[in-house]
């Protein structure tokens, strides 16, 4: 009971302190059509998480990664692209919090969507990613999470120990708001 108390604290603050909605304009002030998530973030109940998420391809440095190796682990997946803003300015962030949860048995993996191999290693150094990423160029990778799926660029989902979906962040996240949600996650686990 405790515990279910201080998992609906922390979704109440976290959903309280999420961003909002925002349509991007070029230079020009035209419409570019790129529409940012809602910041919604949902928690699911560990009675309520689906069937592991199968999830594998090839890193940006051309090895193979298959996320059922991290099984036993909590795993951070962030759906990202180079020409997204709002990814750009969540980056830091992610590889912060990457950098806190190292030493807790959490895995971090960037699904790069609709970039080519030269501007998504860019970015990924760029911004000095310490956490691998696959390229998910046709959106089949991103089918593996059903309909708990990313609706916009970024999203960050969080698969618990067991690889189901236990969260999802639609839009770009903060460090305080990230953490908080991987903690839940992770008391979850236990």
């Amino acid at each position: 009971m405790r515990k279910r108390l201080g998992l609906a604290l922390v979704l109440c603050a976290v959903v309280s302190v999420a961003g909002c909605s925002s349509k991007s304009t070029s230079s020009t002030g035209a419409d570019t059509g790129y529409v940012s998530g809602n910041g919604q973030t949902v928690l699911i109940a560990s009675g309520d998480r689906k069937t592991a998420v199968k999830l594998s391809g090839t890193a940006l440095d051309g090895t193979q990664l298959d996320i059922s190796k991290w099984r036993g682990s909590t795993i951070v997946v962030n759906f990202w692209a180079s020409w997204c803003g709002p990814c750009r300015s969540e980056a830091r962030a992610l590889e912060a919090v990457n950098k806190e949860f190292a030493n807790q048995n959490v895995k971090f993996l960037g699904l790069n969507t609709r970039d080519g191999l030269e501007a998504a290693k860019a970015f990924a150094k760029r911004f000095d990613t310490g956490y691998p990423s696959i390229q998910d160029q046709d959106g089949q990778l991103t089918l593996a999470f059903g309909n708990l799926g990313p609706a916009a660029t970024p999203s960050t989902i969080i698969l618990d120990s067991q690889g189901r979906v236990a969260a999802r962040i639609l839009g770009p996240v903060t460090e305080s708001e990230l953490r908080s949600v991987l903690t839940a996650v992770i008391e979850s686990n236990k």
